[in-house]
């Protein structure tokens, strides 16, 4: 898939709005900018964000559940796919980030593309995000699953669905992770990369305790410490 080839994808599968795509433009000049001044992508997908991060991000929604719901998404890095998602649906979502200049960024990309209230960035780590429950997980490139699901099993419920794009290691995951939870997860295939898996499921039970300080939820929801 080349990027004019990722413009139409959406096309076909998302009924975009001249506002959206406007907006999704807008995005994508505004990550490129500020990667100028700090490392948000690999520099190799600069010249390839449609594909590898837009696309990547946005066919997530193919396995969600109908909206709108809460949806969080772990390690949100540069705003994939958490921002494709609050561009695209109805969904409201939670944006957690623990590093301080992808805060910023995060924040101030929200109140460029006029997404307030559509999203929210905790900033702060996973394990001192307040618990509640999610209709939806995501997470891009965060941690291996087996370390995913101790961190944040907290926010799901037997419905649940997790969404977890693993890359080319996604079927070892899931092996992996399956030795100490009781999991219902599929490995779908991406658009993006033939060779790519996303992990799609729900989380049954486990027999092992999740990790120190899971509990905690310590923090104010939804807003880094000031």
């Amino acid at each position: 898939m080349i990027e004019d080839e990722a413009r139409k994808w959406l096309e076909q599968n998302f009924d975009v709005p001249r506002e959206t795509w406007e907006k999704l433009e807008a995005f994508v000049a505004f990550l490129k900018a500020e990667a100028t001044e700090q490392n948000l992508i690999s520099a190799s997908t600069l010249d390839q964000i449609w594909v590898r991060h837009i696309v990547d991000s946005a066919q997530l929604l193919a396995f969600a559940p109908s909206g709108p719901g809460q949806w969080i998404d772990l390690g949100a890095g540069a705003g994939f796919p958490g921002i494709v998602i609050a561009l695209l649906s109805d969904w409201k979502v939670a944006l957690v980030e623990s590093r301080a200049k992808r805060i910023d960024y995060l924040e101030r990309t929200l109140a460029h593309l006029g997404l307030e209230g559509r999203a929210e960035v905790a900033g702060m780590p996973v394990e001192r995000v307040e618990t509640q429950k999610y209709d939806v997980i995501s997470a891009r490139a965060f941690a291996p699953l087996p370390k995913l699901l101790n961190l944040s099993a907290r926010f799901s419920t037997d419905k649940t669905k997790w969404l977890l794009p693993k890359g080319r290691n996604a079927v070892n995951e899931l092996e992996e992770a399956r030795k100490a939870w009781d999991l219902d997860f599929s490995v779908q295939p991406s658009v993006t990369d033939p060779e790519a898996g996303i992990l799609v499921g729900t989380v049954r039970g486990t027999n092992i305790r999740p990790v120190s300080g899971t509990n905690a939820g310590a923090a104010a929801k939804g807003r880094r410490k000031r």
